[in-house]
């Protein structure tokens, strides 16, 4: 029962990491530890290596014998990848491409990926089912596309069975306080805004006060952390039972808009959220909210810990007892967040 989890040492990671153990499965992790923490990995045997280090990975499997796999490891950055998109292209789908390959030659054929609603693009129309169509507005969400349909060529050549999971935006920490978000640069809303409202990070920086919304902020769908995990491991579950590939929405179906996610913090922090307004970038869309009934019904899964006051608490939790100094996890453009989409 045991699962190589690639990335494990990340926010999405040690969270899927710990989910995994307490539904009997003993996570393996694979990171290089470019974005992990040695503190996050708290579950299981720990290997650093990338994805792409063939020789590690061959002798990870052989040593573990993982039934399956999980893959998170990726660059994130939908603005970054406009930018570095040699770097983005490379790592999140070239690097991948070599992993896959391992487990097909080591007989590692279920695989849940970490996907992103980042492949819809702009809408055209909400909620967004998995059957909208893929228009990725940057090579971020071109990459995971990519990946998607080198999975489903991989079923179709090589019997690997898979989970595409489509995530909206992941926030909020462990509710018991072992693990949470600490990127270095941090570019999330909420621990941002927490940051900013407790004088432990600056002023956040509003990407954006003109969109076609009700107070002109873009709006998104935000799931916990938790959830998320719970997902994954109920997508393993699946796909070693049954033998399918799954491409599935994780959101909870609620849009939140910038300017409530403020008045949210606001609310639980009890002070006010320190507002630079920056310009819109053309890669944001103004929504973006999943319908989540297909992952409901498939894995018989809800979120319990999605409602924004126990995201937002939970997280503040986390940023308080992280350090005593926010800016030693993000010193680097601490203050600016983007519309985020994992």
């Amino acid at each position: 029962m045991t699962i190589l989890v690639a990335g494990g040492a990340g926010y999405i990671g040690s969270h899927i990491c710990k989910a995994l153990k307490g539904s009997g499965f003993t996570p393996v992790v694979l990171d290089n530890m470019s974005q992990g923490h040695p503190w996050a990995v708290k579950w299981g045997p720990f290997v650093q290596c990338a994805v792409q280090d063939t020789q590690k990975v061959q002798a990870a499997i052989a040593e573990y014998k993982p039934i399956a796999a999980i893959h998170l490891a990726s660059s994130i950055n939908a603005r970054e990848s406009i930018v570095n998109l040699f770097s983005y292209y490379n790592n999140n789908v070239a690097n991948s491409l070599k992993f896959f390959e391992v487990l097909c030659q080591m007989g590692v054929n279920h695989l849940v990926f970490s996907s992103s609603a980042a492949v819809y693009g702009h809408p055209e129309m909400l909620p967004l089912k998995e059957s909208h169509p893929k228009r990725p507005l940057h090579p971020y969400g071109k990459s995971k596309l990519m990946v998607e349909e080198i999975l489903q060529d991989l079923y179709l050549a090589r019997g690997m069975i898979s989970a595409s999971l489509r995530y909206f935006n992941a926030a909020g920490a462990d509710p018991e306080g072992e693990i949470g978000e600490a990127h270095n640069p941090e570019t999330h809303l909420i621990p941002l805004a927490i940051a900013a409202a407790t004088g432990k990070g600056a002023p956040l920086r509003l990407n954006g006060d003109n969109f076609p919304t009700p107070d002109g902020t873009a709006i998104r769908d935000y799931i916990h952390v938790s959830d998320l995990a719970d997902a994954h491991v109920k997508a393993l579950q699946k796909i070693l039972q049954e033998g399918k590939n799954l491409t599935l929405n994780l959101g909870t179906g609620k849009g939140y808009s910038v300017r409530q996610i403020l008045v949210a913090v606001k609310d639980v922090v009890g002070r006010e959220v320190p507002v630079l307004l920056g310009a819109r970038a053309p890669e944001d869309p103004t929504a973006l909210v999943a319908d989540p009934s297909r992952a409901k019904a498939a894995l018989a899964w809800k979120p319990a810990l999605s409602s924004i006051e126990t995201i937002i608490e939970s997280a503040y939790r986390w940023n308080m007892n992280l350090s005593a100094d926010f800016g030693k996890f993000g010193q680097k453009n601490r203050n600016s967040a983007g519309n985020f989409m994992r």
